[in-house]
């Protein structure tokens, strides 16, 4: 049996900075509101994950929104928040994101995704970009109440996939191959920009690609060996 793969969405397969085309003329600098409303929404589900005081990634998501207008002194009208949220729900995927896992897909390999976000949310994301039909299935911490780096989370993703053998989680978030490698899964880790750093924690990831289309490479190195 081929290898289980559970790709993470947002940052990995969606890109979250596809929301900067909607800022702009709301804020003066979209790609700085854009990064620092995803760092929050991160450290928002870490917070609550740690304080097990669960809301969805969603409220996360939009209490961020909030925060990130205080912070940088950018307000919005509550449509215009509105409309960012929705435009969340729907942002694109990466371009080489298809063709990389119509190929994995065809070499056999389980293709699930692995996420944040609710399973409802998650299917809109898929389906928008075009993309669900390469995923055997979805599979959310939601189910937990609980986000990651959650230990747990990588369990209930073994179980919820039927992970028979191999397991791998693929990723753009180092928080997220560290917690999975923590968990005793293989990871990979797609390092999208040049100045991307991993965490210097001696926890490494199994592989490290800069695109998808060097993983079923990368991973058949390493199952082959």
């Amino acid at each position: 049996m081929r290898a289980t793969l559970g790709f993470d969405v947002y940052g990995t397969l969606i890109d979250t900075e596809g929301v900067v085309h909607k800022l702009e003329g709301m804020v003066a600098d979209p790609r700085e509101f854009s990064r620092r409303w995803r760092e929050k929404q991160l450290e928002y589900s870490f917070r609550r994950g740690l304080m097990q005081n669960y809301e969805s990634f969603a409220v996360c998501t939009r209490d961020a929104l909030s925060y990130t207008s205080l912070a940088l002194g950018a307000p919005l009208t509550n449509q215009q928040k509105v409309d960012l949220l929705e435009t969340y729900r729907t942002i694109p995927a990466f371009p080489d994101v298809r063709e990389a896992l119509a190929g994995l897909q065809e070499k056999g390999y389980r293709i699930f995704a692995f996420s944040n976000g609710t399973a409802e949310a998650v299917e809109k994301l898929l389906e928008t970009a075009r993309i669900r039909d390469l995923f055997m299935g979805v599979v959310s911490v939601d189910d937990l109440r609980s986000f990651k780096p959650n230990p747990a989370v990588y369990s209930h993703f073994l179980r919820q996939s039927g992970a028979g053998g191999s397991a791998w989680l693929v990723s753009g978030n180092p928080f997220d191959v560290i917690g999975a490698v923590s968990a005793g899964m293989r990871a990979a880790w797609l390092k999208r920009s040049e100045g991307a750093v991993f965490d210097p924690w001696g926890i490494e990831p199994t592989v490290t690609v800069r695109s998808l289309g060097e993983l079923e490479t990368a991973i058949a190195e390493v199952e082959n060996r």
